[in-house]
């Protein structure tokens, strides 16, 4: 087992990490920036260094000060998290070029995951069903028109390095495309670096459900079951739950076999998860997008089934067997994850701030994943996540009952806080009912 470990990244996934590295005997080194020193990762590490100023990309995506931390403090393995560069080719490479072990897929299978046009074209040489779409990118406006008129509207519009639900737009018509094309196109070279646009068809009513796999250190790859993650604001996900109140155990079957389709087609090791849009009309599924890293989400496959996803990663990583039979996976129980944002419950804004009371909900049932505490400063350099409020029972209502109560008596002042939604939410007969769509809280708004 990898005996020390560099957590290049902050907050909630960062204490994450290092509670599984302490469990397991790991030596943890946390990097932080100087907006970030007085977060609970950094004292909870056995070892914290300062990389950087507040902007990311000179502290959390900052590569040489990144690696000059684990040469100094003799790190052995570094995580990415998720975010930052968690999902960066390159800095997997220049990782394991300077002799570290890189927690996480290899760089080849994150390049050819990394853009969504070559991702859908390996997938759909692999039998993983792909919705209508571009196999190029879209050259310019015109190439666009064209496409959409043969895929036939309403379409997608989608930067084609983008992820995390960035970089999108739905277009009805043609005019709206040329709107849309430009918009996307612009974002995605400020943001990403890449202007390339592909176009799919868009499906009015979908459910947004995504497989947990894992490549294993012997080659095999296995699904650890399915999430659902439709409760979402501007295509970001709020809400997520295992198993999908969606999927019937015939559709599961298909869903998991692609997911391992799709891991196999790019020979990948360790965690990833392949997300998929579900048309309940018709129960068909479509390839969406591989995330080559750990999901916010993760918490709820690890409860349905009974595995601690970064010890397996670490697993992976050393090369070791994981600790469950990956011919005995069985699911138990239900989990629903809340992610409790510093944003307006209304609008879905930021709104950043000094925390001056932060009390957790505790219980049977009841986890709390949080990256701040009283006293602690929400500030506008990161994204809005101060925690993820982990909900479970022996059966879907009794872990709605529980959100309910935990949700009533978490106490979070300072901030804006979105706890209020979730409230609404837990009420909403539509989500009650599991009979939901990705158009549910634009109704509820």
């Amino acid at each position: 087992m990898i005996e020390s470990l560099l957590v290049a990244n902050r907050g909630e996934i960062a204490r994450r990490i290092i509670r599984t590295g302490r469990r397991l005997g790991i030596r943890t080194i946390a990097v932080h920036s100087e907006a970030d020193g007085a977060l609970p990762f950094v004292t909870e590490a056995d070892e914290a260094v300062c990389v950087g100023p507040a902007n990311p990309a000179q502290s959390y995506r900052n590569v040489e000060a990144i690696l000059d931390v684990a040469r100094s403090t003799g790190a052995q393995a570094i995580h990415p998290g998720y975010g930052f560069l968690s999902e960066n080719a390159d800095f997997a490479r220049t990782v394991e070029g300077a002799g570290l072990v890189w927690v996480g897929p290899g760089a080849d299978a994150i390049s050819a995951m990394g853009d969504k046009i070559n991702a859908r074209n390996l997938m759909a040489a692999a039998g993983v069903p792909v919705a209508p779409g571009t196999t190029e990118p879209a050259s310019d406006l015109d190439a666009a028109v064209a496409a959409a008129a043969e895929i036939g509207y309403p379409v997608m519009v989608k930067a084609a390095a983008g992820g995390g639900g960035m970089g999108m737009g739905v277009a009805a018509d043609e005019a709206g495309l040329r709107t849309e094309y430009d918009k996307v196109r612009a974002f995605a070279e400020r943001m990403f670096g890449d202007g390339s646009v592909l176009i799919e068809r868009y499906f009015p009513r979908v459910r947004h459900v995504e497989v947990q796999i894992l490549g294993l250190a012997d080659g095999r790859v296995v699904a650890l079951g399915e999430r659902e993650c439709s409760v979402q604001r501007r295509n970001q996900k709020l809400v997520e739950e295992s198993p999908s109140p969606a999927v019937s155990p015939e559709l599961r079957e298909r869903f998991l076999a692609a997911a391992v389709r799709a891991g196999e087609a790019v020979d990948y090791r360790n965690a990833g998860t392949v997300e998929c849009l579900l048309d309940p009309s018709t129960q068909e599924f479509f390839f969406l997008e591989m995330n080559t890293r750990l999901q916010v989400e993760h918490p709820v496959t690890e409860y349905v089934y009974g595995v601690d996803l970064v010890e397996e990663q670490l697993r992976v990583a050393s090369g070791l067997a994981p600790t469950f039979d990956p011919d005995a996976l069985t699911p138990r129980g239900h989990a629903i994850e809340l992610r409790i944002n510093a944003e307006d419950p209304k609008r879905f804004m930021p709104g950043p701030g000094a925390i001056t009371t932060w009390n957790e909900p505790s219980g049977t049932g009841v986890r709390v994943d949080s990256g701040y505490v009283a006293g602690n400063t929400v500030t506008p350099f990161y994204d809005s996540l101060m925690a993820k409020l982990i909900l479970t029972g022996a059966t879907r209502e009794e872990a709605v009952e529980r959100a309910r109560a935990a949700v009533a008596q978490f106490e979070i002042v300072g901030p804006k806080c979105n706890l209020p939604f979730f409230a609404e939410l837990l009420e909403n007969p539509e989500f009650l009912s599991g009979d939901y769509d990705t158009g549910i809280v634009s109704r509820m708004r």
